[in-house]
């Protein structure tokens, strides 16, 4: 069964309000790790991180764009179990264009989760299920590798998910790194051959728009505070 969404969302006073907000705070609010480098990259920018900015002005569509609200720890449920995808942040957007919704995954050194062929190791209905979802609404049509890392799958879904709740006419999914080496971004790239598009960092690429919502993918390059 698919949780449900909260509707009422408390403000932040400030970067540490963060990780009360996270699934493990002991392991994850640590100097050095995404969740905290986001927390204060976020917090500190007046709007739109500078990086961040920069790489969605790569796109026309998202010129003069406005964030209406962000949501750090967003909950997007899905079928075939209990757990949710944990998105980052949630942003909600806007321009003379309409509403975007960008979905943001933080990443320093941490990869983006187990391969799809470690998840579905110990196969279950459930996950038969949650994968064909998937499928679907990324709009995947042919064989996708087991070494293809499952968390881009429903991060990725998460933001057509919610931008369809938002009739919103765009999603992004942004991988904002923090790591110098940009570590893991060959996972990344992977996943947008999927859609036959090779991956540029500072890129923000327009991989499906034969639809709406159209669905857009970013690797964004952030400085490290060392926070």
């Amino acid at each position: 069964m698919v949780g449900k969404y909260k509707s009422i969302f408390v403000p932040t006073t400030g970067p540490d309000d963060w990780r009360q907000l996270l699934a493990e705070p002991d392991k994850q609010w640590k100097t050095g790790c995404s969740a905290k480098e986001l927390a204060y990259c976020w917090e500190m920018a007046e709007g739109f991180p500078a990086e961040v900015e920069a790489v969605l002005r790569s796109q026309p569509e998202f010129a003069s764009l406005e964030i209406l609200f962000a949501v750090p720890e967003y909950k997007v449920f899905l079928p075939g179990g209990a757990r949710p995808s944990q998105n980052d942040i949630f942003v909600l957007a806007r321009n003379s264009g309409g509403l975007v919704v960008i979905m943001v995954e933080g990443k320093v050194s941490e990869p983006f989760g187990p391969t799809l062929g470690d998840w579905l190791a110990e196969t279950t209905s459930g996950k038969v299920k949650r994968l064909s979802y998937l499928r679907s609404v990324l709009r995947i049509r042919g064989e996708i590798s087991e070494k293809m890392r499952y968390q881009l799958l429903h991060r990725t879904a998460s933001a057509l998910i919610v931008a369809e709740r938002f009739c919103a006419k765009n999603a992004v999914m942004l991988v904002h790194s923090f790591s110098a080496e940009s570590a893991w971004f060959d996972d990344y790239a992977a996943f947008l051959e999927l859609y036959g598009v090779t991956a540029k960092t500072g890129v923000l690429h327009n991989v499906l728009d034969e639809s709406v919502p159209n669905l857009f993918c970013g690797w964004v390059k952030g400085v490290s505070g060392g926070r």
